[in-house]
């Protein structure tokens, strides 16, 4: 039986190992075609494909086997459950990788695209600009196509004409920037709020009018510390919760 093949990714020796091997092969997974195969390889394989030791390979499949997304059988090996749960707990470490996983394995519509003026509650962030480009999307979970969040994104006029729209229906705006445009990331900064849901977040999300909802902005910076874009993002509060893990050395 052939095996499932994960991405590879650089590990960041300030964080801790497990989390960020976890949080690739949680991408990978919810990432996948139809077609690939359910097995995992094996603990060996898969600490050598990321350079980590089983010891700490076997910490990641632990959570996500707790997540939901695997199953482990005595002796048969590891294997992708085919019917979990997308809408998984979002927790913050401050690894960009990280956030690219936790914006994997949805569905994606680009709605609108455009320009327009800098809106006035982040023009601390685009000091030097009149206008920003716009993007509109709507995730959906790839299995009962229930949307799961809405988000817009910000971004540089520069950046922007170097998008392929067509892209930011695979993959985040943080992947497409850094894989694709070629930036280097610095840092986001992440602020989550306890909102409750206006007219066109609950014709979106599919639900009532007021109900709680997770308002997320992230902003991306470049190694300049120069704000590149701004993501506003509204999810389901009956989907996801977001666990900020401080680490101590």
């Amino acid at each position: 039986m052939s095996s499932f093949a994960p991405d590879s990714i650089v590990l960041n020796r300030k964080l801790p190992l497990w989390y960020q091997v976890s949080q690739s092969l949680r991408a990978s997974i919810l990432g996948r075609s139809p077609q690939d195969p359910l097995r995992l390889p094996t603990e060996e394989q898969l600490a050598a494909h990321y350079g980590v030791s089983v010891l700490t390979m076997r910490q990641a499949l632990k959570e996500l086997e707790d997540e939901g997304l695997i199953s482990r059988y005595r002796r048969r090996g590891t294997f992708i459950e085919p019917s979990a749960i997308r809408g998984a707990p979002v927790r913050l470490l401050g690894s960009v990788d990280a956030i690219v996983a936790q914006q994997s394995g949805m569905t994606t519509e680009l709605l609108d695209h455009g320009t327009a003026p800098v809106p006035a509650e982040l023009a601390e962030y685009f000091p030097d600009l009149a206008e920003v480009a716009t993007y509109h999307r709507l995730r959906s979970d790839e299995k009962t196509g229930e949307p799961t969040n809405h988000a817009r994104n910000y971004v540089r006029p520069e950046l922007a004409r170097r998008i392929d729209h067509e892209d930011l229906t695979r993959w985040p705006m943080t992947r497409v920037l850094r894989d694709v445009v070629g930036v280097d990331i610095s840092r986001i900064s992440d602020t989550v709020e306890a909102r409750l849901a206006d007219p066109e977040t609950a014709r979106l999300l599919q639900v009532p009018l007021l109900s709680p909802i997770l308002h997320y902005t992230g902003i991306t910076y470049d190694t300049d510390g120069r704000p590149l874009d701004v993501a506003v993002i509204h999810y389901r509060g009956d989907r996801f919760s977001f666990t900020v893990t401080l680490e101590t050395t």
